[in-house]
């Protein structure tokens, strides 16, 4: 693959997958574009141009690349491999790149199908949210073949500031678990403390001004600290996508055999945050299940 005008399928144009095909029409590439609710998709089209496929297989048909965002595992192995799934009308030699968050298990079994087909795949699974989506400033982390990512990094450098070949089919899932094993640690702590500095009558504003410069520093203290001390919590990523993420990454564990007792323990603290009708919040919700 080159930096030549595709003929590009995406299936699925929800808050992820339709700003990342905006960005390959910017790019001049063709799109044709499915969703499972005929409405998103046609909505897409009216803003970006192109053409909505009734079926995932109707998307594919005579594409150079197809990806997909959908929702979890089952989703997915009905738009490749169900009865309209796009591997049947995929010619050989074409690439697929699948950017939803899934287990390595069904990365691992695309890849061994879309070889049989003699297809490329790859698992790139995305970090940033819905606004780096929609900025283009996405995180890539990918599983699969040199010569996939090779034909892919061209396609993924419109939507994306950072691409990273980690290794072999399912590296990418397994990386975005680590992703998001991080990320859970981090913000239960930062719960913690402001909470802390609540509870202490602090001046939460000054206390960011002290320990934000310092090792105390990450993303998600100087993306969430004020918001969190202010219960503002819609910047996107839900609870009930990091309770799916987690779980992902705890099931693995039980596969490879890693102990990952502060994950699981947060994981039980964000199922407190859903009972508690916060699902849809964002993940630095977790905030609420301690009281001030």
């Amino acid at each position: 693959m080159t930096e030549q005008k595709l003929r590009i399928s995406f299936i699925g144009t929800g808050v992820m997958g339709g700003p990342m095909a905006g960005h390959l029409v910017k790019a001049g590439h063709d799109l044709t574009v499915y969703n499972r609710t005929r409405a998103k998709a046609d909505a897409w089209v009216a803003e970006h141009g192109g053409v909505a496929a009734s079926t995932p297989a109707e998307a594919a048909k005579d594409a150079d690349v197809v990806l997909s965002c959908v929702g979890n595992d089952d989703d997915l192995a009905q738009v490749t491999m169900g009865r309209d799934g796009a591997f049947k009308a995929m010619r050989a030699g074409a690439l697929f790149i699948d950017h939803t968050t899934v287990s390595a298990r069904i990365a691992r079994q695309l890849s061994v199908e879309a070889d049989g087909l003699g297809l490329m795949s790859l698992d790139a699974p995305v970090s940033g949210g819905q606004a780096g989506a929609e900025n283009g400033k996405l995180s890539i982390m990918c599983g699969g073949s040199a010569e996939a990512f090779a034909a892919a990094e061209p396609v993924m450098a419109a939507y994306a500031a950072r691409m990273v070949h980690i290794g072999g089919p399912g590296a990418g899932q397994t990386t975005k678990m680590v992703n998001q094993i991080a990320i859970a640690g981090v913000l239960q702590g930062l719960s913690e403390a402001v909470r802390f500095a609540q509870a202490s009558d602090l001046d939460t504003d000054k206390v960011f001004e002290a320990i934000s410069g310092g090792a105390a520093a990450s993303w998600q203290m100087l993306n969430r600290w004020g918001t969190m001390a202010k219960d503002e919590f819609d910047f996107g990523f839900a609870v009930d996508w990091m309770r799916k993420d987690l779980g992902l990454a705890l099931e693995e564990a039980r596969i490879n055999g890693a102990t990952l007792p502060v994950a699981s323990l947060v994981d039980q603290f964000y199922a407190d945050v859903q009972k508690a009708g916060s699902g849809r919040r964002d993940t630095s919700s977790l905030v609420t299940r301690l009281p001030k």
